[in-house]
């Protein structure tokens, strides 16, 4: 069984994940497909889901690999046989930014979450950015609220004992205090991760290496580490 995984913490179809794209997809089994999913951005409205989904189809063009938008917009999307179906010779699925919180309520429990979880143990790459890595969690943000009583909901699970935290270095000019709020928020036996913008890390669920411009943050027994571009680090995230 090989799992790969792309956790970015933003900055999705530029030129700085090439290196990223190209790792997953040499270890990816499968018809060498990405699936480009801009779910997250869905409730922004069919301009916002067709920009991000228009971006990642010219990432993909770039670099001459094939690419499909999944059109996975509702719960409903995600019962369909159709859209099942297109997970089934892909070799990347890609999850863009937006509400992680909605991310996670239109995959929970589906048919589609399902069949995605077997790929995963079966040669199917995961990417993501921003909500596509916040949802992984057992807490994840519903980013439509501001309101720190709120802001934590139910995320998938799917990683255990963990909170992750993209946007790390800029999210405290959006909301003054935010990083401190999401630090003291951090699972109590388990790790923050905390993801720079413009920058991944990359690895099989175990062992890991830091990609793009800035540096991955651990937060754990009340202590920071950082990892920066091709630095490695082992961390469980994924049993």
């Amino acid at each position: 069984m090989t799992r790969s995984f792309a956790l970015l913490g933003a900055g999705e179809f530029h030129d700085w994940h090439d290196e990223v794209d190209r790792w997953l997809l040499a270890r990816a089994e499968g018809s060498g497909r990405v699936l480009i999913a801009p779910t997250a951005a869905a409730p922004e409205g069919e301009e916002v889901f067709d920009r991000w989904a228009t971006m990642g189809l010219e990432h993909y063009a770039r670099l001459g690999v094939p690419a499909t938008v999944l059109p996975l917009k509702t719960r409903e999307d995600a019962e369909r046989d159709d859209v099942v179906a297109m997970l089934d010779d892909a070799s990347i699925v890609f999850f863009s930014g937006g509400n992680p919180w909605y991310l996670a309520t239109v995959l929970e429990g589906t048919a589609v979450w399902q069949r995605l979880r077997e790929r995963l143990d079966d040669g199917l790459a995961y990417a993501g950015c921003s909500a596509g890595v916040a949802c992984l969690a057992d807490m994840t943000y519903d980013s439509n609220t501001q309101d720190p009583e709120s802001v934590f909901k139910q995320g998938l699970g799917y990683v255990p004992g963990a909170l992750f935290a993209p946007h790390w270095d800029i999210v405290d000019t959006w909301i003054p205090g935010a990083r401190d709020f999401i630090t003291a928020s951090s699972p109590d036996e388990g790790v923050l991760v905390a993801l720079d913008e413009d920058t991944a890390m990359v690895g099989d669920g175990v062992s890991w290496t830091v990609h793009g411009r800035q540096g991955i943050h651990l937060y754990r027994e009340a202590t920071w580490t950082s990892f920066l571009a091709g630095d490695t680090f082992e961390l469980e995230l994924v049993p």
